[in-house]
């Protein structure tokens, strides 16, 4: 058995469940296509939000920009686990790329929200995705869940989008949003996206180096979706961190050293902001040093808690 079947394993067993029907939105992202198969290898009933008017298996069709939806459709889910949204690293931000941001997270999440509170029976549990861009920048201060939140365009997006599903939360409903912090697989998102660059010996520091990346293995990310879906207790945002935050030169070094490769260059914070404006200051340069206290509390044990474990 591979170590990442026996982990599957070991999680499924910590958390002993009767099979639930869960609609997924973004099962077939990054963060989305690993959690349906680890959902499904629990024996669970997953269907996707699809926006696709083919016809597939275990599939809903619809169409946020036109409301168009069955609405009937949605009914007899325990639980739905809403991802999809416009990857904010996919173009420098214009203001239109700005606005499709916004949109797939706040009026998708919205939409959604306003199906599910229309239903019959909605679902038990809502887990709705979120991020640590919501803090702003904040230097070296230890961000819990509790701290207060920050200003910017990615703070003001996390704003709305928690918001946007407070209608089906007020009728009783669980909801859980997850602040991730920058997801690391070594099969996708930004750490593929590096490798090439790093092998080539061209991996570069960041502005000063000092400030925090807040980040969470996707193990961890999949694991801990889980947790909050069967743990009860759990509610309202939670950080999903890696309780060890690195600053940017320790996780620059840290990978050029695994790849046994030279670091030697840096990028400084002008050229960074002449390049990407405000993308740059919000992505690049922003230090945001969260803490998952919600996760430790309720008994989440981290698969990859230090940097240097990431498979």
């Amino acid at each position: 058995m591979t170590q990442e079947k026996e982990n599957d394993r070991r999680v499924l067993a910590k958390y002993p469940s009767k099979p639930l029907r869960i609609l997924v939105s973004g099962g077939s992202g990054f963060i989305g296509s690993k959690l349906v198969s680890f959902l499904e290898s629990g024996g669970h009933e997953v269907v996707c939000l699809t926006r696709s008017k083919e016809k597939r298996d275990n599939s809903i069709y619809w169409d946020p920009k036109s409301a168009e939806v069955d609405k009937s459709s949605f009914e007899g889910f325990d639980a739905v686990i809403h991802l999809a949204g416009k990857n904010i690293a996919s173009g420098i931000w214009t203001k239109k790329l700005k606005n499709e941001i916004f949109l797939s997270r706040v009026r998708d999440s919205w939409l959604l929200s306003q199906i599910l509170l229309r239903l019959e029976k909605p679902p038990k549990t809502v887990i709705c995705a979120s991020a640590i861009g919501i803090f702003g920048n904040r230097g070296e201060e230890k961000l819990t869940e509790s701290s207060p939140l920050g200003s910017g365009f990615l703070a003001e997006v996390c704003k709305k989008w928690e918001e946007a599903t407070t209608s089906i939360e007020s009728r009783g409903v669980r909801g859980v949003h997850p602040r991730f912090g920058l997801v690391l697989s070594s099969k996708g998102g930004t750490l593929a996206k590096l490798l090439p660059i790093f092998r080539l010996g061209l991996g570069a520091i960041l502005g000063t180096g000092k400030q925090y990346v807040s980040w969470i293995a996707l193990d961890d990310v999949v694991y801990g979706i889980y947790h909050a879906l069967m743990t009860e207790e759990l509610q309202g945002p939670v950080n999903f961190v890696s309780p060890n935050p690195v600053t940017n030169e320790e996780f620059s070094c840290s990978f050029a050293k695994s790849l046994n490769k030279p670091l030697f260059l840096r990028i400084g914070e002008k050229p960074l902001r002449f390049l990407l404006g405000e993308m740059a200051e919000e992505m690049f340069l922003s230090s945001v040093k969260a803490y998952p206290e919600k996760l430790l509390s309720t008994g989440y044990e981290f698969v990859y808690p230090a940097l240097g474990m990431i498979d």
